[in-house]
C-alpha cells in the first residue's frame, strides 16, 4: 500500500471530507464502471454506485488493511450491484442444463476497446451478464454464484457458455451495432 493510499484510508476513518473527495475524484470512474457491467440500465448503476460509496465510507473502520483496497471498494460495488439485481430480477427462471461440462471456445476481437465491452455486454440478457461477470471478470467460483444468486451450479454453468456463444455472436456481427 502507498503512503499516499494509507492516508486517504486515514483520513477516511477519521471523516475527513477532503479524503472523501479525493477518494471519490480518483476512484469513482472505475468503480462506477464495475456498477455498469451488471446493471444496464445508466440510472440504475448511478444509483447502485452511490449505495456502494456510501458504504465504502461508513464500512471504511471495518477495513483491515489486509487485500488491496481498490479489490475491497471492487467487492462492494459488486455486491450492491447483486442486491440490486437479486430484488430486480428472478435467476431462477433462466434455462439449465443438467451435467454441463462443454468446453466452449470463445475467440474475440482484440480491438475492442472497453466502452464497446461494456455496450456489448449490456445486449446481453441480465443472467447471461451476470454470470460472465461474476465468472470471468470477478473470478468466482460457479458455487460461489449459485449460492449468490440462489441458482443450481448447473444453471450458472449453463449462463456462462451461453453468455460465451452470445458474446462471439455479437462481436462477430460487430459491424451492425454502433458502438461508436
Amino acid at each position: 500500500m502507498t503512503y499516499e493510499q494509507e492516508h486517504i484510508i486515514e483520513g477516511l476513518k477519521t471523516g475527513d471530507r477532503k479524503m472523501q473527495e479525493v477518494l471519490y475524484k480518483k476512484h469513482s470512474p472505475f468503480l462506477l464502471s464495475v456498477c455498469r457491467r451488471y446493471v444496464k440500465n445508466t440510472a440504475d448503476a448511478e444509483d447502485v454506485f452511490i449505495e456502494g460509496f456510501y458504504k465504502i465510507l461508513s464500512k471504511i473502520k471495518s477495513y483491515s488493511g489486509a487485500g488491496s483496497f481498490e479489490g475491497w471498494m471492487r467487492r462492494i460495488m459488486v455486491n450492491e450491484s447483486l442486491m440490486h439485481l437479486r430484488k430486480n430480477n428472478n435467476f431462477s427462471m433462466t434455462l439449465e442444463l443438467s451435467n454441463v461440462d462443454i468446453k466452449y471456445e470463445v475467440t474475440y476481437d482484440q480491438n475492442i476497446d472497453y466502452q464497446q465491452l461494456l455496450k456489448i455486454l449490456e445486449i446481453l440478457p441480465t443472467g447471461y451478464r451476470t454470470v460472465f461477470n461474476m465468472y470471468v471478470i470477478e473470478g468466482y467460483k460457479h458455487r460461489e454464484i449459485a449460492e449468490i444468486l440462489n441458482i443450481s451450479i448447473n444453471t450458472s454453468k449453463s449462463q456462462l457458455i451461453q453468455a460465451r456463444k452470445r458474446l462471439q455472436e455479437i462481436i462477430k456481427k460487430k459491424h451492425l451495432y454502433n458502438f461508436a
